[in-house]
Order: C-alpha cells, then sequence, then structure tokens
C-alpha cells in the first residue's frame, strides 16, 4: 500500500511574521515525523497540494493520501484538498468536505452547537467596525478570526475589556483574516483539550488534557493564546491526564463526543473547552488538529494514554481505512 503526506505550500507570505514562520516550520517537521512512522509499514512520499495534485497522485499511484493541508486562503480552505479527493476518487485521512468546513467556520459551529443544546460561549460575527457601535457588548470578550485553526489569530491583545480596544483589535483582525470577526463571551474558567479518535461506535477519547497558565508572567492574561503556545511552554502547564473528578471527567468526554458526532468529523480531532460552574464550554473544535511530535497537544494525550506517537499516527489510518 502507498500513502502520499500531503501538505500546504508556505503561507508565511500570506500569514506574516512569526506566526507564518512558525506554522511553516510545522509543516515540515510533523511530515518528517509521520513520513518515519508510516514508511515502517507502507511505501511513502510525501507531496505538497499545488494545482497538479491529483495528477501527480495518480502518476505515483497513490493508495490513500495523509491529509495535513490546511488550506492557503479561502473561506472553506481546510476542505480544498478533500473535495478534490473526493472527486477523483482517491481516500484520504480524516475528516470530509463537511466537517473540515463546519469546524473551521467557528460561527457556523457554535450555532450548530447552540441549536444542539451544546454549551458553547455567545458570539457575535463583525464584518465591520460600525456594527460594534450597535451592539451590547458585555466585556471582557475574546476576538478571533472565524477561520483559523490551532489558535492562529489569537493573541494576548484577543482579550478584550473595553470598547475602544475592542475597536482597534477587530480593525485589525479585518485587516489580517478573512471576515468576519467573532467577538465571543470570555469563558474565565478552566481550560482542557480533549482528543478525539475514530468513527461511528468505535470512537475513543484520549486522556483529557488541563492547560494550566498560573506560573505566567503577572502581566499576562490566562488563556491559551500564540504567544502562551509559542514563547512560554515552560511557564504553561500540561495536566494529562487531568486532576478533576469522575463527574467532571465523564461530562467533558460525552460534550466532546457529542460536538464530534454533530459536526461529522471522522477518524480524529481535538475540542478545545473551558469549564465554568462544572459546565463544559466547548470553544472550537480543530477537525486537523496539529500532529507535531513532541509539540501538539494531541500527540501528548496520546503518550499519556500509552498509545504513543506511533500508535496514534497508525490509528488514524486505520480508522480511515476502515470507511473504505
Amino acid at each position: 500500500m502507498k500513502i502520499a503526506i500531503v501538505t500546504d505550500k508556505q503561507r508565511s507570505g500570506l500569514l506574516t511574521g512569526e506566526e507564518g514562520r512558525h506554522e511553516d516550520r510545522q509543516k515540515r517537521e510533523t511530515v518528517l515525523n509521520i513520513k518515519e512512522v508510516l514508511s515502517k509499514r507502507f511505501e511513502c512520499i510525501d507531496l505538497i497540494a499545488d494545482d497538479n495534485i491529483i495528477a501527480r497522485l495518480r502518476e505515483e499511484r497513490v493508495d490513500m493520501v495523509f491529509n495535513l493541508c490546511n488550506g492557503i486562503k479561502g473561506d472553506c480552505k481546510l476542505a480544498q484538498l478533500p473535495a478534490m479527493l473526493e472527486f477523483a476518487g482517491i481516500p484520504y485521512t480524516g475528516s470530509s468536505v463537511m466537517g473540515h468546513a463546519l469546524s473551521l467556520n467557528k460561527g457556523y459551529a457554535c450555532r450548530v452547537f447552540q441549536s444542539m443544546g451544546i454549551p458553547t460561549p455567545n458570539f457575535i460575527s463583525v464584518y465591520s467596525v460600525d456594527e460594534l457601535k450597535t451592539k451590547n457588548i458585555q466585556f471582557p470578550v475574546l476576538v478571533k478570526p472565524s477561520d483559523e485553526g490551532s489558535g492562529r489569530g489569537i493573541h494576548q491583545d484577543s482579550l478584550v475589556c473595553d470598547m475602544d480596544s475592542l475597536i482597534k483589535k477587530v480593525d485589525r483582525e479585518l485587516n489580517t483574516y478573512n471576515p468576519p470577526v467573532m467577538v465571543t463571551d470570555f469563558i474565565d474558567g478552566r481550560e482542557f483539550t480533549v482528543g478525539v479518535i475514530g468513527n461511528g461506535d468505535e470512537v475513543e477519547v484520549l486522556p483529557i488534557m488541563e492547560i494550566g497558565f498560573d506560573n505566567l508572567p503577572q502581566d499576562m492574561a490566562r488563556f491559551y493564546s500564540f504567544e502562551v503556545k509559542t514563547y512560554y511552554g515552560e511557564k504553561t502547564t500540561y495536566t494529562c491526564p487531568a486532576d478533576i473528578d469522575n463527574v467532571l471527567k465523564e461530562r467533558i468526554e460525552q460534550t466532546a463526543i457529542l460536538a464530534y458526532r454533530t459536526l461529522s468529523i471522522r477518524d480524529y480531532a481535538r475540542i478545545d473547552m473551558r469549564v465554568k460552574d462544572g459546565v463544559p464550554y466547548v470553544l472550537e473544535i480543530n477537525s486537523l488538529p496539529g500532529l507535531w511530535k513532541g509539540y501538539s497537544d494531541l500527540p501528548k494525550m496520546a503518550e499519556s494514554s500509552g498509545l504513543g506517537y506511533e500508535g496514534l499516527i497508525m490509528k488514524i489510518v486505520e480508522s480511515a481505512l476502515k470507511r473504505l
């Protein structure tokens, strides 16, 4: 069996600064990590997605794609390669077009969660700073792009406590990311992230990870911003399994599985939550979570479970194969 690991072109030209450079490095390192694992059992190559990707896959006689493409630009960029692969009849790992499109657009995802009774922060979607003047906004709020994953676009200044700062932040976001920008209630509580693997009746929840911010500098906001992930990893505590009682554990797991199934996610995902007054609020689902060995959250959870990095990658492939 021949598997092609397919990832994006560099995005640092569009996503400028450290954020773009970090993303491109993560892509390169992750491809190397996964190729090392898959090459033990399969013939494995790696390719960059471009206009000729389907022709290249056919030329290489690929049996399955290990999809790592977040997409470069467009409202549904995460769903672009899956759509091309489905059109060409080439199997691939991870979620379908629908799953990626719903989870990437956080506004639509939150509306679906609300319709299903899944707790999620209240929010508004903003296309222009002028809209803010007509809204009754209760501070503090969190400002974030509506179609980015893995914390991209969520910085320390994304937590806003007054209208003047909100207008400035939303204006910057609208000039950097696709509209609309989301302005959400800030859930002041414990932060967790939950890994889910599998499909149908074989869905499995990995050990829940709590992300702690008590050791951050006093002048930093306590949430999982890009700066915290990138520069303060040694100051951030990752407790896995999380130190929680069985009641909360079951509540978080059930909420994660319901959110996973509600958005038609396949094979694997990571669900970010905050818990306040015993209620797990789903912040977002990352339908293509990072798989950077030793860095990304999902591999950390896999290590805690005893599955390990190699087991995680193989389990993703096995889940995809069962769908054929």
